[in-house]
């Protein structure tokens, strides 16, 4: 594990070097911050607090920004040679993509945890005379939804690690990535429209917002949820070592 963590600290190191990782999280806290002072305006004094309400959208700002943060993992180490470099080191390939999926995964992990300052605002105003009247913020739905979308940002960016590994340019890999996670993310409708019962099941199935929307967000954690999205990491993770083998042996 000591090459894991190397690995990993590398490339949370990297992230913070990188002016791509700076406008990413400048661009999801301006979007998640606008939609919380949009939805903070409209429950003003009326209705009660909602503490899910940016985690909601947030999983679907995470297909489109997940890929930003691991389209640069494998892609730029193959096309500026250093990747090569790395395969000769004596570590092993599935410690080189643990390591770079759990620096990718840490990073995500640190702009998630900046919205808690959202959670915070709203447990402040609650013991206001103007929201007295209120119910207070119910903290099991937002426990919930912080685990469901730290478990959909793992199994995004573990879709992206992937890609990445595939190609050398950064771009196509990034594409590629957003267009996987957007069908994923849309199977939830599409299992709605298809006729065929089995297949339509089958689709929901592998829908990332089914296992999300339907369960994390409105405070209920089920263990197929969870199975599902470490299962799809693992998955992930498995197929890209495969290909890091298969360069070293060519």
């Amino acid at each position: 594990m000591r090459n894991v963590r190397i690995v990993a600290q590398r490339e949370l190191a990297q992230y913070f070097l990188s002016p791509i990782a700076y406008m990413v999280a400048f661009a999801i806290l301006l979007l998640t911050g606008f939609l919380f002072n949009s939805d903070l305006g409209q429950r003003a004094g009326r209705l009660p607090p909602d503490g899910t309400a940016v985690l909601g959208v947030f999983g679907f700002f995470t297909v489109f920004f997940a890929p930003l943060i691991t389209m640069r993992l494998f892609a730029e180490e193959a096309r500026e040679g250093t990747l090569e470099l790395m395969l000769t080191m004596p570590v092993r390939d599935g410690d080189v993509v643990l390591g770079k999926f759990l620096g990718a995964w840490a990073y995500y992990s640190i702009i998630l945890g900046l919205t808690l300052v959202y959670q915070v605002i709203w447990l402040s105003i609650t013991t206001f005379k103007a929201y007295q009247l209120s119910p207070e913020l119910d903290i099991g739905p937002v426990i919930s939804s912080y685990l469901g979308i730290w478990l959909f940002g793992g199994a995004a960016l573990a879709v992206g690690l992937l890609f990445s590994a595939i190609t050398e340019n950064q771009v196509v890999a990034g594409f590629l990535s957003i267009a996987t996670l957007f069908i994923l993310w849309l199977g939830d409708f599409a299992g709605l429209v298809v006729q065929n019962r089995v297949i339509a099941q089958v689709i929901r199935a592998l829908s990332l917002q089914a296992h999300y929307s339907t369960s994390f967000l409105i405070g209920v954690i089920r263990f197929e949820d969870v199975v599902f999205f470490i299962g799809l990491i693992v998955v992930m993770l498995f197929i890209t070592t495969r290909l890091l083998e298969s360069r070293r042996w060519r």
